[in-house]
């Protein structure tokens, strides 16, 4: 009797302890449950070798309190209709590519970005060419992309020189079909920009014949949409932060930079090397002075006939996310 007693008492306690483990358990995968749903993911657009790669090489996209959901683009153009078509939450362009579909009403803002050497952005023109200064580009084709630093360069040259927009012939090429139009000798010079520009002198044996030292702000920015900005803040932020850092980290192994980033695009290594030497890209804080530097370039953009209207720089800006960055 005794003993048929305390197997009951045993068997009570041990379906207690039980019931008390499992109801832990549920919790636990509850919570996890409820914590996995309510992870933010930022849709985010790149392109090969560009911010993933960094974040990446940089070790900065380990912890991440969010997810990102990576996409692949061949160029800054249709990173910028996804984000205007609502696709994306976050990506990266040149600043006159940025205001060109800011103008066109597109709901982004520019929430960070970086700069490189202006001398980065270069006219080129093959080593044979009869071109040997500024003044030999009047009634030349030159090719460049359409709505950026390219045209705004070829612009820009002309402009400087003391010749008029329409001295030379402007044939609008994007990078890949420029530079065989050079090789092919159907087009007179190509602007560009790195790595472009170091693939050219290294590999083509381009000749430089005017920079965009003076010209053009070079800036790339971050840009961000309107519905991100007010939806998933926290985790953008976060995002403009290990950009930051990650590009910091850069200017300080730029040779293990260049290797990782040679085995990813299969751009040679030594083409990498140089065009990161050269840019020197760093992060900016999009403050008075950017926004005063960037509304100039606009508005000369305006006088050439790249944008549509005059802008007001300050209104396609959000420069909370950088503020917030170099208080930290």
């Amino acid at each position: 009797m005794i003993a048929t007693k305390l197997e009951s008492r045993t068997r009570s306690r041990l379906h207690r302890i039980g019931t008390i483990l499992l109801s832990a358990a549920v919790g636990v995968v509850i919570t996890a449950s409820a914590v996995a749903a309510d992870l933010v993911t930022l849709r985010v657009g790149d392109q090969k070798g560009g911010n993933r790669s960094l974040l990446e090489i940089s070790g900065y996209a380990k912890d991440l309190p969010y997810k990102i959901e990576w996409s692949e683009f061949p160029a800054a153009a249709p990173i910028l209709e996804a984000l205007n078509a609502g696709a994306l939450d976050v990506g990266y362009t040149g600043d006159l590519s940025f205001l060109t579909v800011y103008a066109a009403g597109a709901p982004i803002k520019a929430i960070g970005g970086t700069r490189s050497d202006a001398r980065t952005q270069a006219i080129l023109v093959r080593k044979d060419s009869s071109i040997k200064s500024v003044a030999d580009l009047k009634g030349k084709r030159l090719a460049g992309t359409r709505g950026g630093w390219g045209q705004f360069l070829i612009d820009a040259t002309l402009e400087k020189a003391g010749y008029r927009i329409d001295d030379a012939t402007f044939a609008p090429l994007g990078p890949v079909d420029a530079k065989i139009a050079l090789v092919a000798g159907s087009i007179d010079a190509w602007a560009v920009w790195e790595p472009y520009v170091s693939y050219a002198t290294l590999k083509d044996n381009a000749r430089i014949v005017a920079n965009g030292e003076g010209l053009t702000p070079t800036v790339t920015f971050i840009v961000a949409s309107d519905q991100a900005i007010a939806s998933k803040r926290a985790a953008v932020q976060d995002l403009v932060q290990r950009l930051n850092k990650a590009r910091l980290w850069s200017l300080d192994h730029l040779p293990e930079y260049a290797k990782n980033t040679a085995e990813l695009t299969r751009l040679p290594e030594d083409v990498l090397l140089s065009a990161y030497k050269a840019q020197r890209t760093s992060p900016i804080a999009i403050d008075e002075s950017i926004v005063t530097e960037v509304q100039e370039a606009s508005d000369r953009a305006t006088r050439y006939g790249i944008l549509a209207k005059k802008l007001d720089v300050s209104k396609a800006v959000d420069r909370s996310f950088t503020a917030a960055a170099n208080s930290n």
